[in-house]
């Protein structure tokens, strides 16, 4: 059974899509090379990374951090497993100012990783990238964006290409001068000649979305991701 490491060889993404898309190829050379993703040496726990995904979701980084901490503070953990989160009911996780929706989603999270529903780093490491995605968007709260950027900076699987995301699909349209943003079906046919480096080129649509050269990339991952 292959394994797969995490991270890959950045430069040899960079010389591969340089050559093969030219459009592509000189947005990079005007960005310059990215260098490869701190997180993808660092230990990493997939369902706390998953509970946090969860209370950081559709609030400021400044108020899910208040939030995480008080559930931190409330659980005396900063490690969110069902065993630290059956600490607390859900009338304190609401205290905590955790919502009715996310609260429930925590439960499931716990619920599942009890039965052993959640694959561990060890077991990832044989799965493909997409038996990731399947295994774990089922869990409440959970989208296939949240465990895309999951596998690219966390896990850094190198050929993943998240077509929903809207500052891949402007880049997209960026480089390819349309009138309007590529549909997910039109950006995954593009993307095939990005293989098999399409979370290296989602990096450089980013910064192309975003317009002014910087990494945008911290300020969409970090919040669910650290």
């Amino acid at each position: 059974m292959p394994r797969h490491a995490r991270g890959f060889d950045t430069e040899a993404a960079y010389d591969h899509l340089t050559k093969r898309d030219r459009k592509l190829g000189a947005w990079m050379k005007r960005i310059g090379y990215i260098e490869a993703e701190p997180r993808w040496r660092k230990a990493f726990d997939p369902v706390d990374a998953l509970a946090r995904a969860i209370l950081f979701q559709q609030l400021s980084g400044k108020a899910a951090s208040t939030i995480v901490g008080r559930v931190e503070a409330a659980i005396g953990s900063t490690r969110l497993h069902f065993d630290t989160l059956g600490r607390i009911d859900d009338a304190g996780l609401r205290a905590c100012g955790v919502s009715g929706n996310k609260t429930l989603a925590l439960r499931d999270l716990a619920a599942r990783e009890r039965r052993g529903g959640i694959p561990t780093l060890r077991q990832m490491a044989t799965m493909h990238h997409d038996e990731i995605v399947a295994a774990l968007v089922p869990i409440r709260g959970i989208g296939r964006w949240t465990v895309e950027m999951m596998l690219m900076f966390r896990l850094g699987r190198p050929d993943v290409l998240p077509i929903d995301d809207l500052g891949v699909r402007k880049g997209a349209q960026r480089v390819d001068r349309l009138e309007e943003m590529p549909t997910p079906k039109e950006l995954l046919a593009r993307g095939e000649k990005w293989g098999p480096y399409r979370t290296y080129a989602s990096l450089y649509l980013w910064r192309i979305s975003d317009g002014d050269g910087q990494d945008v990339t911290v300020s969409k991952t970090n919040r669910s991701q650290d």
